[in-house]
């Protein structure tokens, strides 16, 4: 089996809403960086496997560190949604995985 790697396709930001279990917790400024993941040697595209990585600007309060880890959506300015995971109280988010949003529609 060939290893994989992933390549930058995109670099984004601004202004979106922050959303858990479909409830908008609040805006944030964002930065995300889309990767996609390719077939080494062939440079061919993986459908469906990405990573993102990013931050949102957010302070936690000590009743909200329970979002760290939680799924969470990232509706982003200009309509697309991103399930992210805030990885620390920070801000720094990251996603990697199937589907451009949970329940990609390959499996």
């Amino acid at each position: 089996m060939q290893r994989g790697t992933f390549k930058l396709v995109e670099t984004c930001a601004g202004t979106g809403d922050l959303i858990e279990r479909g409830v908008v917790l609040r805006q944030v400024r964002y930065s995300v960086n889309r990767f996609q993941g390719m077939l080494e040697g062939s440079g061919m595209p993986v459908p469906g496997l990405h990573r993102i990585e990013g931050s949102i600007d957010v302070a936690l309060s000590e009743d909200e560190t329970r979002l760290v880890g939680a799924p969470l959506t990232l509706r982003l300015q200009d309509g697309r949604a991103l399930a992210v995971t805030l990885v620390d109280r920070d801000g720094r988010i990251l996603t990697e995985g199937h589907g451009p949003s949970r329940g990609c529609s390959c499996c």
